[in-house]
């Protein structure tokens, strides 16, 4: 049962659109490498198309109408989105939930060192990721310092040309006899995925004493840098504390192939699907019949734990409130807008690799250029942790793309014994809604730079536009 490459069949206008729609891709995944800037991002552009903070309606004591668009964001990491529909939302919504975090390297809250002339900054690795990638490639520092008496410094070096980047050393293969021998899992320790920052000392100063002189000695590199972030971004070694700085690959997303038919980037998982769930939100011009939702959240790379992943209230909390405005609140009408609720939980399938066949079933491999991807079920090996959607609900699924042109595929994540993985299905499955998994095939998943094909983002709008209408 092979699916289409959908690029066999696209005719002018589809090209274009889609042109447009990669065009846009590019440069919000380029600009958007923190779940903190994402969220910015997805708020500026709700805001021009109309959305109203809820804070808003709570505040004026207003009864949001059909046709309202509203948003709420949870600590600048988290961003639920309304149209509100013709129908109460206790009758249930339609909900595109995707998460904006990625795998990468943190920086931790004592991390400025110095050792044999060179600075660094200590980090711990985020979500999973293959250590020995992050080595010996250009890395940007994004994030917020956050000082004492509340002011919040925003960080962003590295992205500009004229910036300097990062990197962690490796070995040289000269010396490397013992290390070639290990597993790639401990080829690099976590506790060596360190930045360096610096290596030049402090000038001296002429008129210092001796005893001064023989102190700024001693860590001299260390205190260059402290003198360059003190000028420069008018922060203390000590507001490391309160900061949260976030190691990426350096580096805007770029077409990948000569045919420019792929888009190679950091951070796709998740953010293609955010970015396309965002897109059906913001094309969405008409009153849907049901209330549609888009729903980005934090901390899915960890266990969605936290207050700004799904395992958190955010979202419920949220949704009550809506149903306050509406008048006549009630926690079984919650739990009601809950239970009757429609998901597409919007995350990353892995794509089929030729060059690791064996890690995959074939005939359940999702493919570059196929269309969006449906998991029934994700989890590992025996479906541990899994959301397993029911036949019923991939039929009205299946009907609502076949209808909308929309090229889909079926797939797992590689072979049954090999592994698996999570999204954030089976939390909102709780609630007793029908959720599944629908998202873009990437190759390289979890890697410092992911591949996606443009005809599976272009068809995963497609799902999304179709899926608010329809469902």
């Amino acid at each position: 049962m092979e699916r289409k490459n959908a690029w066999k069949t696209y005719s002018k206008e589809d090209i274009t659109k889609l042109n447009v729609l990669c065009d846009d891709y590019i440069n919000f995944i380029s600009d958007c490498k923190t779940e903190r800037e994402c969220a910015a991002e997805v708020v500026e552009r709700a805001e021009k198309a109309g959305y109203v903070n809820i804070e808003d309606y709570i505040k004026r004591e207003d009864k949001p109408n059909p046709g309202d668009k509203v948003y709420a964001v949870n600590m600048k990491k988290s961003v639920a989105m309304f149209i509100i529909g013709k129908k109460p939302i206790s009758e249930g919504m339609n909900i595109l939930g995707a998460h904006i975090d990625s795998p990468r390297l943190d920086i931790k809250q004592n991390p400025l060192y110095e050792s044999d002339d060179i600075a660094y900054l200590d980090t711990h690795y985020y979500g999973g990721i293959k250590k020995y990638q992050y080595v010996t490639i250009p890395l940007a520092i994004h994030g917020v310092v956050v000082k004492m008496d509340g002011t919040v410094i925003n960080v962003n070096i590295g992205e500009d040309p004229k910036d300097p980047v990062f990197c962690v050393s490796d070995l040289l293969i000269h010396l490397a006899q013992d290390q070639m021998t290990k597993t790639a899992a401990k080829v690099v320790e976590g506790e060596n995925l360190d930045i360096i920052i610096g290596s030049k000392p402090i000038d001296a100063d002429e008129n210092a004493t001796d005893d001064e002189k023989k102190k700024k000695e001693k860590d001299a590199v260390k205190a260059n840098v402290l003198k360059i972030i003190k000028e420069k971004y008018d922060f203390e070694e000590e507001d490391f504390m309160s900061a949260e700085l976030e190691v990426v690959p350096a580096g805007r997303a770029r077409d990948m192939g000569l045919d420019r038919s792929l888009v190679l980037s950091y951070g796709q998982d998740d953010r293609v699907c955010a970015y396309t769930s965002l897109a059906a939100m913001l094309d969405t011009d008409y009153i849907p019949e049901k209330t549609a939702c888009c729903l980005l959240v934090d901390k899915e790379e960890i266990g969605s734990v936290g207050a700004t992943g799904m395992e958190s209230h955010f979202f419920e909390n949220v949704v009550a409130e809506l149903i306050n405005c509406e008048g006549d609140y009630s926690d079984l009408k919650l739990r009601r807008a809950l239970k009757n609720s429609r998901m597409l939980s919007s995350d990353v399938n892995a794509a089929y690799d030729p060059l690791y066949a064996e890690a995959f079933d074939k005939a359940n491999a999702s493919y570059l250029g196929r269309g969006v991807v449906f998991s029934k079920f994700t989890g590992s090996r025996g479906k541990s942790g899994s959301n397993d959607a029911n036949a019923e609900y991939l039929g009205v699924l299946r009907d609502i793309m076949e209808r909308n042109n929309v090229y889909y595929q079926m797939a797992e994540l590689g072979k049954v014994d090999i592994g698996g993985g999570g999204t954030i299905a089976y939390i909102l499955s709780l609630y007793g809604m029908e959720v599944i998994d629908c998202g873009v095939a990437v190759l390289s998943m979890h890697s410092p730079w992911e591949v996606t094909s443009k005809a599976d983002i272009y068809e995963a709008k497609k799902c999304y536009d179709a899926f608010i209408k329809e469902a």
